[in-house]
């Protein structure tokens, strides 16, 4: 981890062209855009602290993040020119700790035949001889939205901030959409994997399964050159789910260690998990399963894994295109995320900029085999400032407490709840039963329940005319199960005086035995995004809301009881957190 003089030099030395912003609709009418931007959301204290931005314009999904010789490398879908959607071309930063970031120049923009209509996403690779490749979408037809697949290597390997990357004359494409694949729907390239004592390596590429219809898909290619790829007749997997952006494929421990695999590893002890973005519903969807290579086939371990209804989600809620590396550095696997704004497109012109990323998190099974549990990575503990700490603190039906002591627009809130009793838990309404958003619609914080809603009120004005509440509920368990029913919700309804802006309730339900009455929470607040993670990562739920009033020093945190038993903070701890080094903003 470098110190702050080192950061202050590297930044003197490369605080280079400050890059931002890239959706899929192009916006040219600036001038219109700005005279319909209001100014509710304007403020310069909505913009994130920590999370990571560019100083300006629009970005969306993650690319190819990687660790090379001792940096991080992190490449994002970015607009140079404005903070809508357009004119798509790779930004790059680095890092040594994923926290504080330096931005280089534009690695990738459009220069050759096959991406001169832009170069969209993809994923970076490892090669034998340490060095990395980059292979990415191109668009090579005007308004046709023909998408073929390109490879990037670095000018220079032995820089270690991999600053010029080329694209080798004669062999792009590498890929093209053949043999009845949909060239509108062929995108994304995942990093390669290539097993021990195989000549081959593969990787997958999202689409549509051929025939048509709506079923999403994951394209195998193989190829023993890098350059050459051949595609499997089948896809690795398919469901009914409409279109599969950002595919991601990647292996994990079967033993419950908070350990990730390198890419390639395949074994008896390792499970695998599928991850696609889901085009029409905007949300990340992952399975866990079994790769079976020798027939270039996967199957997830839940037989209803297929329906988008059911799958599992890393977070539910603004999260989308993400994409996982392995860090060798620290032998665990990095999970990104790009959250959109929940404005309009004329306020994004106006305050100048558009997407954040959520914090890096750390991604291992759960030891029931399950799903995967995530957890910020430990670097940014690192900016933890002054701290409060509530313990034993009973909170009554009804009742909300203060944490008072610092500033929490900018904070790491740490809880541990007890709850007296669930005898007094609701029964669950069968018709949301298998619906967690629709249930926390129905069943928000301002309703009054049984156990819960218990929770924090993050970003909340002094009055609580404001405020965005992250809460849980319990339910009493179904029918034949022994299992309470735990909801977890943030329900940003409350939180804008502003009657423009996009405020939905996100929920998911967590797979915890709550029979003990215990149950924790982690809520990173940012600002104008809140980052929650319940149960120690079972269930995650990012949420960006533009507050009014709770702005800067206006903020203020409370729990909350809003159900007819007591709750108990067993424990809460509460951290201001100091801004790092952001891209030069």
């Amino acid at each position: 981890m470098g110190s702050r003089g080192a950061w202050a030099c590297l930044g003197v030395a490369l605080l280079l062209v400050q890059l931002a912003g890239a959706s899929h609709v192009v916006y040219d009418d600036y001038e219109k855009l700005e005279a319909e931007a209001g100014t509710a959301i304007v403020d310069p204290g909505l913009r994130t602290g920590y999370h990571f931005q560019p100083p300006k314009n629009w970005i969306n999904d993650p690319n190819a993040p990687m660790y090379y010789k001792g940096w991080y490398h992190f490449f994002y879908q970015y607009n140079p020119k404005g903070a809508v959607w357009g004119n798509i071309v790779w930004a790059h930063s680095v890092s040594r700790d994923l926290i504080n970031w330096v931005a280089l120049e534009t690695a990738l923009q459009p220069s050759i035949p096959s991406d001169q209509y832009g170069c969209w996403s993809g994923s970076a690779t490892i090669l034998p001889d340490g060095s990395p490749v980059i292979m990415y979408t191109g668009i090579d037809r005007p308004n046709l939205n023909y998408q073929v697949q390109n490879l990037a290597i670095p000018r220079n390997a032995s820089d270690p901030l991999l600053r010029e990357w080329v694209k080798p004359a004669g062999i792009n494409p590498i890929i093209v959409p053949e043999g009845g694949i949909n060239a509108t729907q062929f995108r994304d390239p995942t990093t390669a994997w290539r097993t021990a004592g195989d000549t081959h390596w593969r990787l997958l590429i999202g689409s549509v399964a051929a025939g048509g219809g709506a079923r999403g898909a994951a394209y195998v290619y193989r190829s023993r050159d890098f350059r050459r790829w051949t595609r499997v007749r089948r896809p690795l997997h398919s469901a009914a789910t409409g279109m599969w952006e950002c595919p991601d494929f990647f292996p994990v421990s079967r033993d419950g260690r908070r350990v990730g695999l390198e890419t390639s590893v395949l074994g008896p002890k390792v499970k695998h998990v599928l991850k696609n973005s889901l085009d029409l519903r905007r949300y990340d969807y992952y399975t866990v399963g079994t790769y079976d290579q020798k027939v270039e086939k996967y199957v997830p371990d839940d037989p209803a894994g297929d329906d988008a209804r059911r799958q599992l989600r890393y977070d539910y809620g603004n999260f989308y295109a993400s994409k996982t590396f392995y860090d060798p550095a620290k032998k665990r696997r990095v999970l990104w995320g790009w959250a959109n704004e929940s404005d309009t497109t004329a306020d994004d012109v106006a305050k100048g900029w558009a997407g954040i990323q959520a914090i890096p998190r750390t991604v291992w099974l759960d030891p029931s085999g399950r799903q995967l549990l995530q957890w910020p990575i430990e670097e940014v503990e690192a900016l933890r400032r002054k701290s409060v700490t509530l313990k034993d603190r009973v909170i009554k039906p009804g009742q909300h407490v203060e944490v008072t002591g610092l500033q929490t627009a900018q904070a790491d809130v740490e809880v541990s709840f007890e709850v007296s009793s669930l005898a007094g838990a609701e029964p669950l309404d069968p018709a949301l039963a298998g619906d967690a958003e629709r249930l926390c619609g129905a069943r928000g914080a301002a309703v009054a329940g049984g156990v819960g809603p218990f929770g924090l009120w993050v970003l909340a004005s002094g009055d609580q005319r404001e405020r965005t509440a992250v809460f849980f509920r319990v339910f009493r368990p179904a029918r034949g199960d022994k299992k309470p029913v735990v909801l977890m919700c943030s329900d940003p309804t409350k939180s804008s005086l502003n009657p423009n802006l996009y405020k939905p309730t996100f929920a998911g339900f967590v797979d915890t035995d709550i029979s003990n009455g215990k149950i924790s929470l982690r809520s990173l607040i940012d600002r104008s995004v809140v980052e929650s993670f319940g149960a120690g990562g079972k269930t995650c739920i990012l949420s960006r809301v533009y507050p009014s009033l709770a702005i800067g020093k206006n903020a203020h945190l409370y729990v909350f009881n809003n159900g007819k038993v007591d709750v108990k903070v067993s424990r809460l701890t509460a951290w201001e957190m100091k801004k790092p080094l952001m891209n030069g903003a």
